[in-house]
């Protein structure tokens, strides 16, 4: 009998067990999987230990990548920080970065490197003539302005400036964001080089050209694509820097 009764009771804890395993594996199943197709397209970095960034601007830092996760702390500007990850979110690529202590992700473009060597990425991008794309450029102007335009239809800034680039031989990204931080910064510009503002219709990076040179760039915005000049009492005080795809 008590044999028989002991039994009974390991079966019954074997089929609880069984039970609870079951419940927990479905509700795993069942969890959104917005976060996982975001790792999975997270793309494999080299972190260099001695590589230091700080923030341009006083940033929001965020659980996870993408504006869509709260905010965990805010960045103040200045404020150093380590890259230990890298991943592209949409068009846009984000960086899981360390900083006084705390771990959160921020986009690219609101980071710059300080000193050290940085993460490196591969690029595949080919190299490109200068003068082809100022003369693409220069070809587009008079076209009207439309803002998400990618074509002859009509360009928006980072519209104008992907297409200009795609007719002289080399892909770029679409947005003024992912092309921020798909270039890197240069003292000397020479024609061809990128042209940022910063604070026009939107708070940080907001809008790009094309140098041409002779202090002037030629861009879309306003009404159409023009050549504008770097002194002039608008653009002026809203440039940022001069950016060179790598």
């Amino acid at each position: 009998m008590k044999k028989a009764f002991f039994t009974l009771l390991a079966a019954g804890a074997l089929v609880f067990s069984g039970s609870a395993t079951d419940a927990q594996n479905s509700a795993q199943a069942q969890q959104p999987q917005t976060e996982v197709a975001q790792k999975a397209s997270e793309p494999a970095i080299v972190q260099v230990a001695s590589s230091t960034y700080k923030f341009k601007y006083a940033t929001n830092v965020r659980r996870d990548a993408g504006t869509s996760h709260g905010v965990i702390k805010v960045a103040a500007k200045g404020a150093t920080a380590t890259i230990t990850r890298t991943a592209t979110i949409g068009s846009g690529t984000w960086h899981k970065v360390r900083t006084g202590g705390t771990h959160g992700w921020v986009h690219g473009s609101l980071i710059t490197k300080v000193s050290g060597s940085g993460v490196v990425q591969a690029s595949s991008s080919s190299s490109v003539s200068s003068s082809a794309v100022v003369s693409q450029a220069l070809a587009l102007k008079g076209i009207p302005y439309r803002f998400g335009g990618t074509t002859t239809a009509g360009f928006d800034c980072s519209g104008f400036v992907q297409y200009a680039f795609k007719q002289a031989g080399k892909n770029v990204s679409r947005t003024t964001l992912t092309q921020y931080a798909q270039s890197y910064e240069v003292t000397n510009p020479r024609p061809g080089d990128l042209v940022f503002f910063a604070n026009t219709y939107r708070p940080g990076i907001s809008h790009n050209g094309i140098y041409i040179g002779n202090n002037q760039f030629v861009h879309s915005g306003g009404s159409k694509a023009e050549v504008k000049s770097l002194s002039g009492p608008y653009w002026g005080p809203k440039f940022h820097s001069f950016r060179r795809f790598k």
